[in-house]
């Protein structure tokens, strides 16, 4: 299993550019962030912290692009509840153009725009002249790499676009001047309001709000029981892109996610804004997309993070949510599925129809409940495994039904037992609070049928 990296990157809104975003980057591995977002145009502006502004204004959804993608990675990422209402927001153009592009299409002709100005401003496209056509500006320039090609530019900032292509700067100039000769004027044009508020944004960062200081400390490599639950959604969208088989349906709410498994066999369930101690995630595998269930899993909203990401990915390989049904489950399933807690030294104990395994620290277990077990054909919590006081007060808990795999519970013992995250420390002087649930998370209804539309 592939280490996690030790980075952490924290999103925010710019403190004075309207839709500008900062990061900032923490942890030994910071390096492996920083050249990934540098990669995708965010400029350094300090040690550490890098801007993100465009002259599109679609910063927020760029970076929520860049955020999945260092998520994918191992890269911790925070995103502030500022940037996140950002990142949710929908708004489109006053008077644009062309009304017959859809949002994402509007998006593309946009991000067209953008790569012209940031070839513009690294020195990859060199503008030779430009002129006023009494609508927008125009220019002609040449590309200083893919093959030298020489274009004419139409129209300013977001609605920038390449609309004829020469084989050298000397025809390109030649058919500009033919067409704009009295207007012409060398070198590129003034810059726009937006190309300037973007250079501002990238300048002016007041970099004594953005760095992390004694109030934000950084983040701590903990064990991975410990470690913070992140960006559920995000983890999700992440799993989504990377595995095509998964389907993504919305409800009409909007409050619940499913993702389906392309046999409509697997079902994942994602609740929104669900508090931290209540039921945030159901999984529930079926023998056929109309029997009943096979068996279920639920994880609390403050599940971590690198747990839930190695249940998505045991759950993506292949047919791992396969069963045997309808007898009881015996010593051997046991066995298997709480094999790397007994290798890891975890303590076991035996309390009437409770067998449970705690870690060392006593920080974790993972509880087996004899008698539900000996009913194969309900789906009641079976496996618990909590983190915190214990099972009936969890700081975030996984319950799973009798017929889970015992493949999928060893996998969740191994990462339980041997894998790290990290955890960002509270501040000085502040006091932490944690709710705590009063009884073991309750299974929510998820349906052989659910009412849901299409969304991706």
């Amino acid at each position: 299993m592939t280490p996690p990296i030790d980075a952490h990157v924290r999103l925010d809104t710019h403190p004075t550019h309207p839709s500008a975003v900062t990061a900032v980057l923490t942890g030994s591995q910071a390096r492996i962030a920083l050249m990934a977002l540098e990669a995708a145009d965010w400029t350094v502006a300090a040690d550490n912290v890098l801007v993100l502004a465009r002259i599109d204004h679609e910063e927020p959804y760029w970076a929520r692009d860049a955020a999945k993608h260092l998520s994918a990675d191992g890269i911790t990422v925070e995103i502030t509840p500022r940037l996140r209402e950002a990142m949710d927001e929908e708004w489109t153009w006053a008077n644009y153009p062309m009304p017959w592009c859809t949002r994402s299409e509007i998006r593309e002709v946009s991000n067209q725009a953008q790569k012209i100005h940031d070839d513009i401003r690294h020195g990859h496209l060199l503008i030779h002249a430009h002129a006023h056509d009494g609508h927008t500006t125009v220019a002609v320039g040449t590309y200083l790499h893919r093959g030298g090609k020489s274009v004419y530019l139409h129209g300013e900032d977001h609605l920038r676009q390449v609309a004829d292509t020469f084989d050298s700067p000397t025809q390109a100039l030649l058919a500009f001047e033919k067409v704009h000769g009295t207007d012409m004027r060398p070198g590129p044009a003034p810059l726009t309001d937006a190309e300037r508020a973007a250079v501002e944004a990238r300048a002016t960062l007041d970099l004594g709000a953005a760095k992390p200081g004694p109030h934000r400390p950084e983040p701590e490599t903990v064990p991975v029981y410990l470690a913070d639950a992140g960006d559920h959604d995000a983890l999700l969208d992440s799993f989504l892109d990377r595995h095509g088989e998964f389907e993504k349906w919305r409800t009409w709410s909007d409050d619940t996610t499913h993702a389906i498994h392309e046999s409509q066999t697997l079902r994942i369930e994602r609740v929104h804004e669900t508090p931290a101690h209540e039921t945030a995630w159901t999984v529930a595998a079926y023998e056929t997309p109309v029997s009943d269930r096979m068996w279920v899993l639920t994880a609390t909203g403050a599940t971590p993070a690198p747990v839930l990401q190695d249940l998505l990915t045991h759950l993506a390989d292949g047919d791992g949510w396969d069963t045997t049904t309808g007898v009881p489950v015996d010593e051997k399933m046991v066995t298997a599925a709480t094999q790397p807690l007994s290798d890891a030294g975890w303590k076991h104990t035996v309390d009437g129809r409770w067998i449970r395994w705690t870690s060392p620290d006593g920080n974790v277990g993972v509880q087996f409940d004899a008698f539900t077990a000996q009913h194969p054909n309900q789906n009641l919590a079976t496996w618990t495994v909590w983190a915190g006081p214990g099972p009936d007060r969890p700081t975030w808990a996984i319950t799973a039904s009798p017929h889970t795999p015992s493949s999928l519970l060893a996998g969740l013992a191994e990462t339980l037992a041997h894998e790290t995250g990290t955890h960002q420390a509270q501040p000085a002087g502040r006091e932490h609070r944690t709710s705590l649930a009063t009884s073991p998370p309750a299974t929510p209804m998820f349906t052989a049928d659910p009412a849901v539309s299409r969304s991706r």
